[in-house]
């Protein structure tokens, strides 16, 4: 993932909110871009199993920051799970109108539910992996882990990262990580403990700055 992908990296979300709230167009920009790789992480997992990588991701984020950026003054959250919440239901529709476009089947009403559904689990999913590779106190700090994951995974290589998405995201075992990277198994396990690792420490790194909860 390029530099020119990545989210926004530091500042407090919480003062971002209420600065975009006061008008200030600087602050929502800034606010906004710092999700910018938590959306690139699941819609890369949505659009990859529903469509086989036939949509561009980056297009798809690009236009959901543009929608949310037009849509903010309708958002009433105070809280950043709240935001991460209707970043996810904008990206969900999107998602569905995009997957509309490129399907053969009827028009389905739950899509959109089904994807919102789908992109929850994975934030878990992230959430999971984020606090088993970084300390109690660290989990505890005032920020959601699905996105400090987003940000660390956007900073590992290619390799290590989709071998995460594939096994913790996709849910594909070793045997089908290996065939879908033409690799033998035993060396994607070898991989996969690597990027775990690299993971640990770009996780850290994410959230070094934030305060720990006292014990």
């Amino acid at each position: 993932m390029s530099h020119g992908e990545r989210g926004e990296r530091g500042g407090n979300p919480e003062a971002l909110l209420h600065m975009a709230r006061m008008g200030d167009a600087h602050a929502l920009e800034r606010l906004l871009g710092m999700y910018r790789s938590y959306l690139l992480l699941f819609s890369r997992v949505q659009v990859h199993g529903r469509l086989q990588g036939k949509a561009d991701v980056s297009d798809l984020v690009q236009e959901t920051l543009f929608v949310a950026h037009r849509a903010f003054h309708h958002f009433e959250g105070e809280t950043e799970g709240e935001l991460v919440a209707w970043l996810q239901q904008i990206l969900a529709s999107r998602l569905a109108r995009l997957i509309r476009r490129y399907s053969t089947q009827a028009r389905d009403v739950r899509l959109e539910q089904e994807l919102v559904d789908a992109l929850s689990r994975s934030s878990v999913v992230a959430g999971q992996l984020a606090a088993s590779h970084s300390t109690p106190s660290r989990c505890a700090a005032r920020r959601e882990e699905a996105v400090l994951l987003a940000d660390a995974m956007a900073d590992l290589n290619e390799v290590h990262r989709e071998i995460l998405i594939l096994h913790h995201f996709e849910g594909l075992p070793f045997s089908k990580v290996a065939e879908r990277l033409e690799r033998t198994e035993d060396a994607v396990k070898k991989l996969w403990v690597r990027a775990l690792a690299a993971l640990k420490t770009r996780i850290e790194e994410h959230f070094h700055g934030w305060p720990e909860e006292p014990g």
